[in-house]
């Protein structure tokens, strides 16, 4: 075979099944090479289905550590119902410690609904949402501000027509735990896996865990209550897996708008960034987000960057190091139901 996507998992049978999504790519040292993405699928009886998905981009690590370490730790004679765990989405990605695939250059979260007969992503991406997806309730889909940004801890999900599925969405994002979400409306089109999950039919969950392509010990104890969470309130275990510590009460959740162009500083040239700003902080418009440098023209005073919308800081660059175009700031609006 030398297209398509190679599938181990039978859905209808019960007990662990572990194995890899095989996507068929000749290179030049391995004409017949495969790209394998370890899954593994646990169901027992009756009950909710459940996709936990990271590695949708390749540096952005909490999610990817975390269901490694579940898929060791969940026994399936512990669950009610059906888990699917996708660590390494982007496997050629999460390899190379870079956000895109190296192979084809190829965004997952910007490739749904995908092509069956296309590139490496493109394949995986018709799969996720037209084979993966659609046999599941919820998806989760694990990310983090990766290499180059900080991000706010958050949860997310995208807008949806059916009233309903759109309820029980924010329902479940409130029970996951996080102080801050995001409510997306990016459209029935959207190219990323919350558009592909809405198109499929399932409660699509995502959230930004980290950043920074590492993780901390705050981070990941994040992660790992907010995947526990959802795991309780779905019913498909009593007692958390992942968490090292007791999981408490949820923390009242704030709702975030980020829509507007206006609501980011973004670079126009060359230069060096230094946020004013911590993640989290409320400002105003003209309060001051951060100084832009010039390391070639040291003559040249630094540039003072002013916010033009209120909100509170989400994310800054990491990289100090800027080009024109990169994003070095963005604060998004507080909003209510």
């Amino acid at each position: 075979m030398h297209s398509g996507l190679v599938n181990p998992i039978d859905f209808s049978r019960e007990g662990r099944q572990a194995g890899h999504l095989a996507i068929p790519y000749s290179i030049d040292r391995s004409p017949y090479y495969q790209i394998r993405m370890p899954i593994l699928r646990l169901q027992n009886g009756e009950g909710p289905s459940l996709l936990l998905m990271a590695g949708n981009h390749g540096d952005e690590y909490e999610g990817e550590l975390q269901l490694s370490r579940l898929m060791r730790l969940l026994d399936v004679k512990a669950i009610r119902g059906a888990v699917t765990i996708l660590p390494m989405a982007n496997l050629p990605a999460v390899m190379a410690a870079k956000r895109c695939s190296p192979f084809d250059g190829g965004n997952l979260n910007r490739a749904f609904p995908g092509d069956p007969m296309g590139s490496p992503t493109a394949r995986l991406a018709h799969f996720l949402e037209h084979e993966l997806f659609p046999r599941h309730d919820v998806m989760l889909d694990l990310h983090s501000g990766g290499t180059t940004m900080a991000h706010l801890p958050c949860t997310l999900i995208e807008r949806q027509a059916d009233a309903a599925r759109f309820e029980r969405a924010v329902s479940l994002m409130r029970a996951m735990g996080a102080s801050h979400a995001f409510i997306a409306d990016n459209g029935p089109a959207a190219p990323t896996s919350m558009g592909a999950a809405a198109r499929a039919g399932v409660i699509g969950l995502s959230g930004e865990f980290g950043g920074g392509g590492t993780v901390t010990p705050q981070s990941m104890a994040f992660t790992a209550a907010a995947i526990d969470r959802l795991l309780v309130t779905l019913g498909i275990v009593e007692h958390p897996v992942l968490s090292r510590a007791p999981l408490g009460e949820a923390v009242p959740l704030q709702l975030l708008s980020l829509s507007r162009h206006s609501q980011g500083i973004y670079a126009n040239r060359r230069g060096w960034f230094e946020p004013a700003a911590a993640l989290g902080a409320t400002v105003s418009a003209g309060d001051l987000a951060g100084w832009y440098h010039d390391l070639e023209c040291l003559e040249q005073q630094e540039e003072e960057l002013r916010f033009a919308e209120d909100g509170i800081v989400i994310s800054h660059r990491l990289h100090c190091d800027s080009q024109a175009g990169d994003c070095l700031i963005q604060v998004a609006e507080p909003i209510t139901e």
